[in-house]
């Protein structure tokens, strides 16, 4: 079985109100890119990954005149793709959706949403994602509300050989310091932020943690962006939202072997998953935000990772209609898992893999 992870950029600016394609030259929220140009480039990306299910971040809009799940679904049959159904949770207002869309044939998902509903005064632990979590974040004896602007997608996955597993869709984003007008403003808010995205990691993995308490496997992907600029908060806090999310170096660590790689070599070569245009340095930025991470259940399924990086991948460079697909699609590229899902059925592990 496969599953993606994959960050669209303004995918929802390809479809109108009626949840249909443009298609047209217009410009999408792509640079340089326009509404058809991305649309194309996006059906030969998703049909080369050919995933059982992708675990789309930033997908089109949910709101009173647009529907996530009925734009997902004209787009997949505009392509011819088998991941012709789609789930989503809570929705939010960033024009971001969290969702997935897969194969019905192979598996199923469904939205099941754990932990205690919360009012306006939230709660403490770890309380369901659309509510509001109460906590200390900066040691001053006095609880902070914390909430998610997106609000990370809770699913019961179970495959057609009978391998259930809970799967989360999170996108972490730590908000530019808006309204600041010194550098001291900057910095301040810049903080504040910071430790609101990390309150939301921690939040996260108490998720993860109910889950491992309950003995069910578990499979984490998504955007866990640090972002670009933010590395200097990092030695201030003492760990990133990737190592709290993971559970890093704790007995219930999840696995994720780019996430491994990053953590351990600080300087030189890590695996990439993004790249942006640095307008004010006239270049390119690459960066490692998409992430898969696994609990432990998944290691005898001979689970292995890759990212579908035009310039790093061999077979996406080789490949030319590919390679310009990726990069006019999307400023982020999917990564995906592959893994046995008949080990529970044959009773055993399957060679076949």
């Amino acid at each position: 079985m496969r599953v993606a992870t994959y960050n669209v950029e303004w995918f929802t600016n390809l479809f109108d109100e009626q949840n249909q394609l443009f298609n047209d030259m217009a410009w999408s929220g792509r640079r340089d890119v326009t509404r058809a140009q991305q649309t194309e480039a996006l059906g030969v990306v998703f049909a080369a990954i050919d995933a059982d299910a992708v675990m789309i971040i930033e997908a089109p809009d949910q709101n009173r005149k647009s529907n996530t799940v009925a734009a997902l679904m004209t787009f997949a049959s505009e392509f011819g793709l088998r991941t012709r159904s789609a789930v989503m949770g809570f929705a939010n207002d960033t024009q971001q959706e969290i969702a997935l869309l897969y194969d019905p044939d192979k598996l199923s998902a469904i939205h099941t949403p754990g932990g205690e509903a919360t009012g306006e005064h939230g709660a403490v632990g770890a309380p369901r994602f659309d509510g509001t979590l109460r906590i200390d974040l900066d040691i001053d004896a006095t609880e902070d509300l914390v909430h998610f602007s997106k609000p990370p997608l809770e699913l019961r996955v179970e495959t057609q050989t009978g391998f259930v597993f809970q799967m989360i869709g999170a996108h972490l984003k730590s908000k530019a310091p808006h309204g600041a007008k010194t550098p001291q403003d900057v910095l301040r808010i810049g903080i504040s932020n910071r430790r609101k995205q990390l309150a939301q990691a921690i939040w996260l993995r108490r998720r993860i943690d109910a889950h491992l308490d309950e003995g069910s496997a578990v499979m984490l992907l998504g955007d866990l962006n640090d972002g670009p600029g933010l590395d200097s908060f990092e030695d201030l806090f003492g760990r990133s939202s990737v190592e709290i999310v993971l559970g890093h170096r704790s007995s219930r660590a999840l696995r994720d072997p780019h996430a491994a790689r990053a953590l351990e070599q600080r300087i030189g070569a890590t695996p990439t998953t993004s790249r942006f245009w640095i307008a004010p340095e006239n270049r390119y930025l690459q960066a490692l935000l998409d992430y898969i991470m696994v609990s432990k259940d998944f290691d005898l399924r001979a689970p292995s990772w890759r990212i579908w990086h035009p310039f790093d991948d061999p077979q996406c460079w080789s490949n030319q209609r590919l390679r310009n697909a990726l990069i006019a699609a999307s400023d982020h590229f999917p990564v995906t898992i592959d893994f046995d899902d008949e080990f529970i059925a044959q009773g055993g592990y399957s060679e076949k893999a």
